[in-house]
């Protein structure tokens, strides 16, 4: 069964639109209205991240916003309890570490999403190899499982992540930590072309896309982006409302 947020991204890949998901770190002050902003301003979907930690995946920006959700005693709990008042139209899809998901064990993580209003999880640390518990109780529950691709997996391995994907396939830009960078970097595309060749499933490249220009740039060949540390350090640095303001740049940059 294709679940709301595939459903949601492919109609409006297959109407010719690129897709935008930026990702906003749940339990920062203001997170709440920066969803709101985002999906105002032309985001597709918006991945909201469940602070931990020993966020292995999360560069600089996305750790100091993510500490200092913590610091505040932010809990998995308190960020679900928020989000069926976040009144937004489009898809949610939640990004956390599976230490998260083992302590409450997976059935019941999977049903506290759906109860909250999420239809998705990106679960970084969750190897291909290790998945099926949780994803099993994922797609019973109806959490779709984002999966990730790398730039260094080999050709014989992209075919068994995106048959266990579900939602959309998560191109990674390149190796390392999230973060802003000065240049797109080669693999982003490059992987993102591999993938396109063999699946139909929607691609977005995440990690690594720093501003409107990268974006555009991404979306020759991908279907769409994750934004983070550049949607994170705006919503530190000004507020929700810079959150929207350049959620619409980015829009009208893949656009074009």
């Amino acid at each position: 069964m294709t679940g709301q947020l595939e459903r949601s991204l492919r109609a409006k890949r297959d109407a010719g639109r690129k897709l935008l998901v930026p990702y906003i770190t749940g339990g920062y002050p203001g997170w709440q209205a920066a969803i709101r902003a985002a999906a105002a301003n032309g985001a597709d979907a918006v991945e909201i991240g469940i602070p931990f930690s020993d966020p292995v995946m999360d560069g600089p920006v996305i750790q100091q916003a993510s500490q200092a959700a913590l610091d505040e005693g932010v809990t998995p709990a308190s960020i679900l309890d928020e989000v069926p008042h976040l009144d937004v139209e489009i898809p949610l899809a939640v990004m956390t570490y599976y230490n998260l998901v083992h302590h409450p064990g997976p059935k019941r993580f999977a049903e506290n999403l759906v109860a909250a209003g999420i239809c998705a999880a990106i679960l970084p640390d969750l190897p291909l190899e290790e998945c099926e518990p949780w994803c099993a109780a994922a797609d019973v529950a109806g959490v779709e499982t984002i999966m990730l691709a790398a730039p260094t997996a080999p050709d014989e391995r992209l075919p068994r992540i995106i048959e266990r994907a579900r939602g959309f396939v998560y191109s990674v830009g390149l190796l390392g930590v999230t973060g802003e960078r000065s240049a797109l970097a080669a693999t982003a595309t490059e992987l993102a072309g591999r993938l396109k060749q063999i699946t139909d499933t929607p691609v977005l490249v995440g990690v690594g896309v720093s501003d409107a220009a990268q974006a555009f740039e991404a979306t020759r060949v991908a279907d769409g982006v994750i934004q983070g540390a550049s949607v994170v350090r705006r919503l530190m640095e000004d507020g929700p409302d810079s959150v929207g303001d350049y959620v619409a740049e980015v829009r009208a940059s893949i656009d074009r």
